[in-house]
């Protein structure tokens, strides 16, 4: 038992201070639980509400991408730049050092090459494997569209209940096949059904137009894709064009680590995703940053 004698009554009550309330930060996700608000806390800065996700999953289905072939190389130096990494397990466990403490997404679906049908793909990473990995987030594929797109849906539901039950968010990938039309009109559905049936966020391509009306209409956040690599001022317009016209950061990987500068260039969209800069002086930026590295 305590020694109660000379106990002091506590005074400080503050009657007079109402207990504040917060809403969360983030779009769409004030209903979630405690653990799962925090990981998506690290995900997306909370001053801007924003993420610069370093993409670099590509290899588990196109093995070893230009520019990721030694992912020790290429990749590690970029890390301190990056505000989220994603990336698959086995590269986790492989060549990322444990002592970094970036949040992690981890590529959760997967059973197809650039062999096959890409849409033919189920979950390939059990849930407690994301917790033993300490991941913040798992990302799965959906195919709308797809030949396989029910078994794809299925994938990202399963993912969003198991990870649920943890607290950790999923991330739902919109994929879009050759044959389909990379416009608004495609990208409302797909991101509004991912949306719909749970998904915590969305990572899809930015079209030039309407892709205000793609934000609007889904009720949590997006980051855009980087997609193919394109010249750096290019990257960067796209980057801001999304950022002004609602998305909530990107989740770039062959515009960043196939650039000339890959460490300028990453440098250059923080200050597009975070700083609001234009793509004009961002890419101001990268070039001063480059010719300092004497890339």
């Amino acid at each position: 038992m305590p020694d109660v004698d000379g106990f002091k009554e506590a005074k400080k009550f503050h009657t007079d201070i109402p207990q504040k309330t917060e809403g969360f930060f983030l779009k769409g996700s004030n209903a979630y639980d405690w653990g799962l608000k925090n990981r998506l806390a690290r995900i997306f800065n909370p001053d801007t509400g924003r993420t610069v996700m370093l993409a670099f999953d590509h290899g588990y289905f196109q093995g070893p991408t230009t520019g990721l072939e030694r992912i020790d190389v290429s990749i590690l130096p970029l890390i301190p730049y990056a505000d989220t990494l994603m990336l698959t397990r086995g590269v986790l466990r492989t060549l990322i050092p444990p002592s970094v403490t970036k949040p992690i997404v981890v590529r959760a679906s997967g059973g197809t090459s650039i062999l096959k049908e890409l849409s033919n793909e189920e979950i390939a990473v059990d849930m407690e494997d994301a917790i033993r990995l300490n991941v913040c987030a798992v990302a799965v594929q959906v195919f709308i569209g797809g030949e396989y797109e029910k078994q794809s849906i299925i994938n990202m539901t399963r993912l969003v209940d198991m990870g649920t039950r943890y607290g950790i968010p999923t991330l739902a990938v919109t994929a879009v096949g050759k044959e389909m039309a990379r416009d608004a009109r495609y990208f409302r559905l797909a991101t509004r059904i991912c949306a719909e049936l749970g998904a915590h966020y969305i990572k899809t391509y930015y079209v030039d137009e309407g892709f205000e009306t793609v934000t609007a209409a889904c009720p949590v956040p997006i980051v855009i894709a980087g997609g193919k690599k394109i010249p750096e001022l290019d990257a960067l317009k796209m980057a801001y064009n999304a950022i002004q016209q609602g998305a909530s950061g990107v989740d770039m990987g062959r515009n960043i680590f196939q650039s000339e500068a890959p460490v300028a260039m990453i440098q250059a969209v923080r200050a597009v995703v975070h700083e609001n800069e234009t793509p004009e002086k961002a890419y101001e930026l990268y070039q001063t940053l480059k010719n300092e590295s004497g890339a």
